[in-house]
Order: structure tokens, then C-alpha cells, then sequence
């Protein structure tokens, strides 16, 4: 989808169409007293310059995604927003609001599975969809059936994407960004020298800055440069699994099929606080931001037929250090008391005398709502007395 969560808000607010327009953090006090002060409007109706910009947020939260005008301003997501207010101060900050991102995500990928029901989800915003037997889906390369799929979406949600359309996922994937907004673009076998080895090797899905950066000091910048080398050196210099899947991805071999059923590994729940937070002194706060935290992921459980075993927090202190701690109950569980009172247990593991800049939440060990318990081979009893003793009002109360 073309810049998703910034298009979605810009079916509420058209009349920001064409401008800088900043999706992140969550609802602050100038976004709700916008909607306070024009709550006899129509959305549509709310004067452009009451909107609050970036240029007046002050905090850490981080850009989620924004509009191709803000973007021709160098800023993009998961750039801080402080950052990005000095580089597009005019820029609309709107606050996310992931309950209608995933409404039109279901909507339309409702539109897709009715089209070509072979579809593997792979987030909010993007799926990869196998043309092989759908009727008409070899038609002029695929891109027949691209234009049927971007049509019925945009009557169906207003909304625009992208479709790269290629012998496999690895190069459908790259095409997809080729011709950004609304663009399709069809990649054949013999197109891969001309079309896909002039990239540079961070265009591979799977490629990340850290392995760029080593295939960089070795003089590999793009991914002919990268196909260019031998497996054995490849092998040598990045493992024998990492490497031989280098050489496959620069000469575009994927042989990973499009998987309709997946199951998650884990949910999790994490946000980054606006100042750096006190276990103590700022007590009540992180209680409330924690319990939050816990519910949202025990409904995202909910949601999706989930239950699970293992509990865990993430941490990030103020020095950008983080930690991780969790632990497994005898129970399946998706109710979010049962994490809150698990996840404080692991809170008590770790150091809480420094400031914090993040909280996260996560449930691992995951299966389908209504199946059947399966035994523990080594239950946490530990953690499980703890439990009991919190749910019989014993003076064990975890922390926050």
C-alpha cells in the first residue's frame, strides 16, 4: 500500500491532500483539542490552519509513516520527530491510530482474496499474491490482473498501492518500490541484469545495514557486484548458510512459496515515552502506560484466536541499553490481568533504578484459542506460586 496509515488519514482529512503531512506518536493534547474546539464540523471541513505542525512538538516519539511530500523533505519512518520537525517544520503532525489502519487493512485484503485468493499476509500494509491459476493472471505478464487488483482496492477504500509482479517473492518484492505511488511493475527472468543487478545490495530484502555495510568495505555496492562473486568467497566471508543465500538472492533465485496460513511467534506491545521515566518517581505513569500495554496486547490475542504460555518485558534504559526477561506459566493464558501480574514478575529482575525510554510487553509460546493443554515438561512453579500468591492478595504486587 502507498504510504498506508498517511493515506488512510488523509480519507478523513482531503483537505491535507498534497501537503507535508507526519503520521506518529500517539494522541496529544493539541490533537485532541483540535477535534474539541470543531466538534460541529464535518473532519473534512476542519480549516487547514488549525492543524498543530511539527515545528511545535517537543518529545521522542518517532515517525510512523509519512506523505511522498513530506518525504521529498528527507523525512521517512522511524526518524525521530524532533528531528524531522528541522528538516519539514510545516510539515501537519497527525497521531496514529492503529484501529483504523487495520479496519482498511482487513478491507482490503478482503478485495484482494476475492480477486486471488492465494495470499500471504505480510503485515498491515503489504501481501504477496500468487497469479499462477487465477484466470486472466498470465495476461500480458501479470499485469492485467495488477491493474484489476489496484482498481478494486482504490473503489473499495479509496486508497492506492504499488504491485511488483516477478517469478518469485524476492523480486516481486523489489518491484513493488520500483515505480512508487501506484505503479505496477513486472520483472521477467531475463530482466534481472538490466533491472535488478544496478540496485544496490540494500534493495534486497534480507539485506541489512550492518551486511551492507561489510559487503560496502569489500567494494560490493550494488547486486551485479554482489552476483559477481564467488559462492566460496561468500561463504567464507558471511557463513555457509548466510552466504550461499547471497549469491542465490543476487542472481533472483527464491524458491519460497506464497503461504496463505502462518502462525505468529509471538504478539508484543512496546512504546517509547515522550521523557525518560522513574520506576519510582514516576510511579503512577508507568503503572498506567504498563496495565495499557497489557491490555492492548491481551486484545490483539483476543482478536486473533490467540492464547500464550511465555511472558516477557523489554526495557530500554537511558543510555539506549536494553534488556529482556520472560518466563512460562503452566497455563495458556490471553487475559490481560494474567499478563499484567506475569510480566510485573519479570519487571522484578531487573535493574529499575535507572531512567527508561521504553516499555514493551510480549506473548510467546503461542496457539489457537480452544486447543486442548498440553503438559509442561519443566513448569516455571517459581512463577506460578508468585502468580497464586498475587491472586490471593498476598503483599507480592509486582512493580508499577
Amino acid at each position: 500500500m502507498d504510504a498506508f496509515y498517511a493515506s488512510v488519514e488523509l480519507l478523513r482529512y482531503p483537505q491535507l491532500q498534497g501537503l507535508p503531512v507526519v503520521i506518529g506518536g500517539s494522541r496529544r493534547r493539541p490533537d485532541d483539542a483540535l477535534l474539541q474546539k470543531h466538534a460541529d464540523l464535518p473532519l473534512a471541513e476542519i480549516p487547514v490552519a488549525e492543524f498543530p505542525l511539527l515545528k511545535d512538538y517537543a518529545g521522542r516519539g518517532v515517525i510512523t509513516t509519512a506523505t511522498y511530500a513530506a518525504r521529498q523533505f528527507g523525512v521517512g519512518s522511524a526518524m525521530g520527530l524532533m528531528k524531522a520537525a528541522k528538516l519539514c517544520p510545516q510539515a501537519i503532525l497527525l497521531p496514529v491510530d492503529f484501529d483504523e489502519y487495520r479496519k482498511y487493512s482487513r478491507r482490503f485484503k478482503e478485495v484482494i482474496t476475492e480477486i486471488a485468493p492465494v495470499m500471504e499476509d505480510r503485515g498491515v500494509d503489504e501481501v504477496y499474491i500468487d497469479f499462477t491459476d487465477v484466470p486472466g493472471g498470465q495476461r500480458d505478464g501479470g499485469r492485467s490482473l495488477a491493474r484489476l487488483i489496484q482498481k478494486s482496492i482504490f473503489d473499495a477504500t479509496g486508497l492506492t498501492c504499488s504491485i511488483g509482479v516477478a517469478p518469485n517473492k524476492l523480486i516481486a518484492k523489489m518491484a513493488s518500490e520500483f515505480n512508487k505511488p501506484r505503479g505496477i511493475s513486472v520483472v521477467r527472468p531475463d530482466d534481472l541484469q538490466a533491472l535488478i543487478w544496478p540496485l544496490p545490495c540494500r534493495k534486497i530484502n534480507g539485506v541489512g545495514p550492518k551486511t551492507d555495510e561489510k559487503l560496502q568495505s569489500h567494494g560490493i555496492h550494488t547486486i551485479g557486484e554482489l552476483a559477481a562473486r564467488e559462492p566460496g568467497w561468500l561463504v567464507e566471508h558471511f557463513g555457509k548458510s548466510y552466504g550461499a543465500w547471497l549469491f542465490d538472492a543476487a542472481w533472483g533465485r527464491d524458491e519460497r512459496p506464497v503461504v496463505t496460513e502462518s502462525e505468529p511467534v509471538s504478539l508484543s506491545r512496546e512504546t517509547t515515552f515522550e521523557r525518560d521515566l522513574h520506576a519510582t518517581r514516576d510511579r503512577a505513569e508507568l503503572g498506567a502506560i504498563f496495565t495499557s500495554l497489557c491490555e492492548r496486547v491481551a486484545a490483539d490475542l483476543q482478536r486473533k484466536g490467540y492464547e500464550g504460555r511465555t511472558i516477557g518485558i523489554k526495557l530500554r534504559y537511558d543510555d539506549f541499553k536494553s534488556v529482556t526477561r520472560d518466563q512460562t506459566l503452566e497455563h495458556y493464558t490471553a487475559d490481560a490481568k494474567t499478563i499484567r501480574q506475569a510480566a510485573g514478575l519479570c519487571l522484578k529482575r531487573v535493574d529499575l533504578s535507572r531512567r527508561l525510554r521504553l516499555l514493551g510487553v510480549r506473548v510467546g509460546s503461542l496457539r489457537r484459542l480452544g486447543s486442548e493443554d498440553v503438559a509442561v515438561q519443566q513448569p516455571n512453579t517459581a512463577a506460578n506460586a508468585a502468580l497464586d500468591a498475587i491472586d490471593s492478595g498476598a503483599d507480592t504486587l509486582p512493580l508499577f
